[in-house]
């Protein structure tokens, strides 16, 4: 028996989140059900199986890991050759008996916020804002239930404009339900003059406050699990699987463009032009 840790990507939009639930199709579904016709496991508790990240509905990952026991022989191409196109196994990692997958040093989160020319961001007030949440902070405010113990702390934020996308990526040990997606609407609301800068500290006091300063998550659709790091583990990085993945995303973008570029005439046609 021995035990290793798979890295997973997925592409969330189809899925009901991760985490398995009757009557639904979730990732951790598709995936036990390829582990189990591998004869890698007979069930999740005999064989200890755990995963780093439960992610919500429509959110994606490109850094997700399991852990699991076996005494089974891990090929990968026959594992992604069972799951589902928009699932695949990217990187394999033999790992200590007592590998704890769910404390990673640290994770990373990339959040995708496309904006147009109609949508007034102050990209200043966005720069000023993102320094106040790194270090250590009671994020209760930032989560969707009332948490036990709400302080975390983030280790690194940053953003990037690329032409009408915005780019947020956060890095932390770990992250409230909703803090991230609520982090970036707090983050927006401010670069869009609803909020003053100054409201984030109110947001951090160990009051109750959502009641009074509502934060509704952003949407899940932009917000990617990216990255997962432990201390002294090293992934084989599987290429192959990233491509596959990679050519169902350009089919779906194309089917996307497809929506667009008819609603953009649309609007012409509505205009009178």
């Amino acid at each position: 028996m021995r035990r290793v840790a798979l890295k997973i990507a997925y592409i969330g939009t189809d899925f009901h989140g991760y985490q398995r639930q009757p009557n639904y199709r979730t990732v951790e579904g598709e995936i036990i059900k390829a582990l189990k016709e591998c004869e890698l496991i007979e069930d999740t508790w005999t064989a200890h199986y755990s995963v780093a990240g439960r992610t919500d509905k429509g959110v994606h990952s490109t850094g997700n890991v399991i852990s699991f026991i076996t005494d089974g022989d891990i090929y990968i191409n026959k594992i992604n050759g069972l799951l589902p196109d928009d699932i695949k196994i990217i990187g394999e990692a033999r790992v200590p008996y007592g590998f704890k997958v769910r404390f990673p040093e640290y994770r990373t989160y990339t959040y995708v916020q496309p904006i147009d020319s109609f949508d007034n961001i102050d990209l200043e007030r966005i720069e000023k804002t993102i320094p106040l949440f790194i270090g250590e902070h009671n994020f209760r405010n930032f989560s969707k239930k009332n948490e036990k113990n709400p302080n975390r702390e983030i280790y690194d934020m940053s953003f990037k404009k690329e032409g009408n996308v915005l780019i947020f990526t956060v890095v932390g040990k770990s992250f409230l339900w909703n803090m991230v997606r609520k982090m970036i609407t707090a983050i927006l609301k401010i670069a869009r003059r609803e909020f003053e800068i100054s409201v984030i500290d109110e947001l951090f006091k160990p009051v109750e406050q959502r009641q009074y300063i509502r934060l509704t998550p952003a949407p899940a659709k932009g917000l990617i699990l990216s990255d997962m790091q432990y201390r002294n583990i090293k992934f084989k990085e599987y290429d192959y699987a990233k491509e596959k993945l990679v050519k169902v995303l350009y089919k779906q973008c194309l089917s996307y463009e497809h929506y667009i570029q008819a609603d953009n005439v649309l609007i012409k046609l509505l205009d009178g032009n």
